[in-house]
């Protein structure tokens, strides 16, 4: 299996990243145009990572978006369930402490965490929601969620070309960088089902996060969300 449905099914999913992993980071870069870089900064900038924290990323993939967080002194703790993933990125960087796990049954005692983040990989679950709730179970009370995911265009011109772009000249962009261009038909089919700004800050909500909100980047193509664990209760 090299291309999950929109059932996102675990295994299917976790499959498809496998065949991607060796060449992930570069198919993105030249997906996204080079705005990948700077959303992962805008991620960075958020999670405010402080030297001792321990920071959980999750769908952290080959670990290209834990290095800031190391960078900044925390104990970051990249965690996916791609095993391809892992391997490509314990070979990358062998420092990090790479962890297996599924993002609705995380392998973490309660209050871990001083920040969880995921970056486009929500949309990757199987249940949003529950996925939520467990990241809010790993954190301590006061701590902070951090999710970067694709969202909706705040112009509708734009949001037409976009929409064109990743049903159409996404997968044959892929064909050419990537090992498994079939992955990215599904990504483009995923992020096209995937809920708008407010409906993923409605879900941040009933999950228990207090304080959601979002802020679009690149015009909402992408949307960083945040929220805060309550410090009771």
């Amino acid at each position: 299996m090299t291309r999950a449905s929109l059932d996102k099914q675990p295994r299917e999913v976790a499959s498809m990243f496998d065949a991607v992993a060796a060449r992930y980071d570069l198919t993105n870069t030249v997906l996204s145009m080079g705005q990948d870089r700077s959303w992962r900064k805008a991620v960075a900038r958020a999670v405010d990572a402080r030297p001792g924290e321990r920071v959980l990323d999750l769908a952290a993939g080959t670990g290209t978006s834990s290095l800031p967080f190391r960078d900044a002194g925390a104990d970051v703790v990249p965690c996916d369930f791609s095993v391809g993933m892992l391997r490509e990125g314990k070979r990358r960087h062998p420092e990090l402490a790479f962890t297996a796990g599924d993002a609705t049954r995380l392998p973490f005692r309660d209050a871990t965490f001083d920040a969880v983040t995921i970056s486009f990989g929500l949309r990757n679950v199987n249940d949003t929601e529950g996925a939520l709730r467990e990241m809010l179970r790993v954190t301590r009370p006061g701590g902070r969620l951090v999710v970067c995911e694709f969202s909706r265009p705040t112009w509708a011109p734009f949001e037409t070309v976009y929409v064109e772009y990743l049903m159409r000249a996404l997968p044959s962009v892929a064909t050419a960088v990537s090992s498994n261009p079939d992955a990215y038909v599904y990504l483009a089919e995923s992020i096209r089902a995937w809920p708008d700004q407010a409906g993923l800050a409605a879900i941040v909500r009933r999950a228990g996060w207090e304080r959601a909100a979002w802020r679009n980047l690149t015009g909402g193509v992408v949307a960083l969300h945040r929220g805060f664990r309550p410090t009771t209760g």
